[in-house]
C-alpha cells in the first residue's frame, strides 16, 4: 500500500499556493535544493509530474491541479483541527471570520450573527464589510470562514467555494408618515414621479427594481442613490423620499427609523447566500447561522 507523505505535500501546496519555489522558500525558512528534493520525491511517490518546468515560472500539469484540491482540503481541515482544540483546550472563545458583503442590509447581517451565540460555548466574531469580490478573495486565502452576500459566487470566479441559501425575502417599499400617506393608496400606481432613494446601479436588487417599474409603465423620480443600505433609510427616515427595504426587516425598520409600508413589489425577491470553501460546512458557528437563518431570519411573510 502506498502511503503519502504529507511533509511533500506541505511543501507542494506551499509552492503552488505561493506561485514559486523562491518564495516558498522564505515562507518555510528552506533551501531551494531541499524544497526541489521534496517536490520531486512526492512526483515519485504519485508517478506522476505536478508542475511544468520552464526558466520563468512553475505551472501546474493537469495531476497538480488535482493535487492542490486535495491538499487544500487536507490542510484547511488540518487548521480548523487545530483552531477548534485549541480553543477547547484553553477556553478561550470559538472564532468566526466573517465577510459580509456590503450590499446586506446590516440588519439582516446583524440578525444572521445573533443566531450563533446560542451556542454552549463563548463565540468571538471578527466581521469585515467590503465588496463581495474583494470578501471572496479572502475566503480563498482562508483569512474568512464565511461571507455572507445576496449573490451566489459568479461562474467566472476562479476559487473554489459553495454556496449555501440562507433564505429569501420580498421587498417592501417604505416611507416616513408623510410619503406614506401620499403614495400607500393605489400603490403601485401611485409611485408615478414618486421621488426614489435608490440601491446603486450594478446591483441585484437594482436592477430587479428597474424591469420593475419598466414594467409597470413607472418612470419614478430618483433623488438619490446609496450604497449604504442604511444611509438610504436614514434619508428616508428624513422625508428625502421613498425606498426599497427587504420585507422580512419591516417591523424592525418601523421600530428603529420609523418607517412605515407603502406597499410590496410583486414578483421581487432578494436571495442571501452563505460562501464557504467547504461543500459541508463544519465550524460549529456556521452550522448555526445556517441551521437557524430560515427559522430566527427568513421566516414565513405575511
Amino acid at each position: 500500500m502506498r502511503w503519502l507523505n504529507y511533509h511533500h505535500l506541505y511543501y507542494f501546496w506551499s509552492v503552488a499556493r505561493l506561485g514559486s519555489i523562491g518564495r516558498a522558500c522564505a515562507e518555510l525558512k528552506l533551501s531551494q535544493p531541499t524544497i526541489s528534493a521534496q517536490l520531486k520525491a512526492l512526483e515519485d511517490n504519485l508517478g506522476t509530474a505536478l508542475f511544468n518546468r520552464d526558466q520563468r515560472s512553475l505551472r501546474l500539469t493537469e495531476a497538480g491541479r488535482l493535487v492542490m484540491n486535495y491538499a487544500d482540503e487536507i490542510f484547511s481541515l488540518g487548521k480548523e483541527l487545530v483552531d477548534v482544540l485549541d480553543g477547547h483546550a484553553t477556553g478561550k472563545p470559538l472564532e468566526l471570520r466573517v465577510g459580509v458583503a456590503d450590499s446586506i442590509p446590516k440588519l439582516i447581517a446583524f440578525r444572521l450573527l445573533e443566531t450563533c451565540q446560542d451556542l454552549p460555548e463563548q463565540v468571538r466574531i471578527i466581521c469585515q464589510e467590503s465588496r463581495a469580490e474583494v470578501l471572496l478573495g479572502e475566503l480563498a486565502l482562508q483569512h474568512l470562514d464565511l461571507v455572507i452576500a445576496d449573490t451566489p459566487v459568479p461562474p467566472g470566479v476562479k476559487i473554489r467555494a459553495y454556496n449555501h441559501l440562507l433564505g429569501e425575502s420580498g421587498v417592501s417599499i417604505v416611507g416616513d408618515a408623510e410619503h406614506t400617506k401620499r403614495y400607500r393608496k393605489n400603490f403601485p400606481a401611485s409611485l408615478k414621479d414618486a421621488p426614489f432613494l435608490m440601491p446603486l446601479k450594478g446591483t441585484v436588487l437594482r436592477a430587479n427594481l428597474d424591469y420593475w417599474l419598466e414594467r409597470l409603465e413607472l418612470r419614478p423620480n430618483i433623488v438619490g442613490e446609496f450604497q449604504d443600505t442604511a444611509l438610504c433609510k436614514a434619508f428616508a427616515s428624513a422625508g428625502r423620499g421613498i425606498c426599497p427595504i427587504p420585507t422580512v426587516i419591516e417591523r424592525e425598520v418601523e421600530a428603529q427609523a420609523g418607517l412605515k409600508l407603502i406597499g410590496r413589489v410583486d414578483g421581487v425577491t432578494e436571495r442571501y447566500y452563505a460562501i464557504s470553501v467547504e461543500r459541508k460546512v463544519k465550524h460549529p458557528a456556521v452550522v448555526k447561522i445556517c441551521e437557524e437563518a430560515r427559522v430566527k431570519v427568513f421566516h414565513e411573510q405575511s
